[in-house]
């Protein structure tokens, strides 16, 4: 009796992809969705609606996400689970030359390759048939995706800790090559997840630019920060205190020590960097504050535009000891987002001379946002109880 029902329901089922536009594509959409219900409930321990005390987490509605397949594009119902995240093994795991697809045409999108180029690439993947209509229809997509992305709300959220750096990209602009300064922006939520926030392009690095990329991020729903991690370039510092009245600025640590070392001679340099780098390994401020004085005390008189720096900068350097249930390591500098930059460069050397803005945060943003699916399935950056700790802490 049982096989007979699921026969009917299979049929009804079939029936109803074939009166589709594209049959094919609305079963592959169908058994997608299936799929997704069926690892979703083995995730949570229970199937939708079913009352279960066992079950390891709730289902917390859906999220929709595109997916590019060569039988076509179709936008499926994710759905999102209360703690862990989720994504689905097909979208993890899918076959090279499906991920590569979105690739090829993002970088030769990007690139202004001609389509017969493109048609040329492709098939050394395996995928055949690549139509200009095709082309033109993920390019608009992926206009979609990064617009979306780069203005959605962040009014849902708190984010007590930011990251901020620029880096800079060769781009053609008004018919000249120049260098634009890409402005990054990374921040941690309540409960410890990385999160991009912010990729702007800029002609400079200014007050009047990083001004300008604080209050979008505010008028999208951004909370003042606990902290800012950032350089100690004057236009990003004055942009940070006139953005987030009473917000903390915290200067990279290992920015500052390039600084100083630029001014150490180089048969100096190893042993003073060595020394130099106990004063932010220190327990507590106070025993930083006496390993800084103690280096003052030694070498004032041989490096003195090193030593002139360090007094100058210290206190700045140190604001990370205020945070104390923070993982230290991970606030005191912008070594998370020079990773990232590290990586996005990898990636954008592919192209090398980027023909505008547009086609260079085409691609960034969405290398950027598999990146952040990535870290929404992965443990917390910073210990959620830590965060949780800070807030309370800073309303008291």
């Amino acid at each position: 009796m049982a096989q007979k029902e699921y026969t009917a329901n299979f049929e009804k089922v079939l029936l109803h992809c074939v009166a589709q536009p594209d049959p094919m594509l609305s079963m592959l959409e169908w058994l997608c969705e299936e799929l997704m219900e069926a690892e979703i409930s083995q995730k949570v321990g229970a199937s939708k609606h079913e009352q279960e005390k066992e079950r390891s987490t709730h289902r917390s509605g859906y999220r929709p996400r595109r997916f590019d397949t060569r039988m076509g594009t179709m936008y499926l119902m994710v759905p999102k689970v209360r703690n862990g995240g989720y994504i689905p093994f097909f979208v993890s795991e899918r076959k090279r030359s499906e991920a590569a697809l979105v690739q090829v045409i993002q970088e030769a999108f990007v690139q202004g390759v001609s389509t017969r180029k493109m048609n040329k690439l492709a098939k050394s993947l395996g995928i055949d048939n690549l139509s200009h209509s095709q082309v033109s229809a993920m390019a608009k997509g992926l206009d979609e995706q990064v617009q979306e992305f780069r203005s959605r709300r962040l009014d849902d959220s708190t984010y007590p800790v930011l990251w901020v750096d620029a880096l800079y990209e060769k781009i053609r602009y008004d018919g000249r090559i120049i260098s634009m300064a890409v402005l990054l922006v990374c921040g941690v939520d309540e409960t410890g997840k990385r999160h991009i926030l912010a990729i702007e392009p800029m002609l400079e690095e200014s007050k009047q630019s990083y001004t300008q990329l604080f209050e979008n991020l505010k008028e999208r729903g951004l909370k003042t920060p606990s902290l800012v991690v950032s350089d100690a370039h004057k236009g990003l510092v004055t942009a940070i205190s006139e953005s987030f009245p009473g917000t903390a600025w915290q200067r990279c640590k290992v920015h500052f020590m390039r600084n100083i070392l630029a001014h150490i001679p180089h048969k100096d340099k190893e042993s003073f960097a060595a020394q130099l780098k106990q004063i932010w390994m220190a327990p507590t401020v106070e025993e930083a504050h006496q390993r800084a004085e103690q280096l003052v005390h030694k070498y004032e008189k041989r490096f003195p535009e090193a030593i002139q720096i360090l007094e100058n900068g210290l206190e700045d350097s140190l604001q990370f000891f205020c945070f104390s249930k923070l993982d230290a390591r991970k606030i005191s500098s912008t070594n998370m987002l020079e990773r990232l930059n590290r990586e996005i460069r990898r990636r954008t050397n592919v192209v090398g001379i980027f023909p505008s803005k547009d086609s260079y945060i085409r691609l960034v943003t969405t290398y950027l946002m598999e990146y952040e699916e990535e870290w929404s399935v992965s443990r917390s950056y910073i210990s959620q109880l830590a965060i949780q700790q800070t807030l309370q802490t800073n309303a008291a």
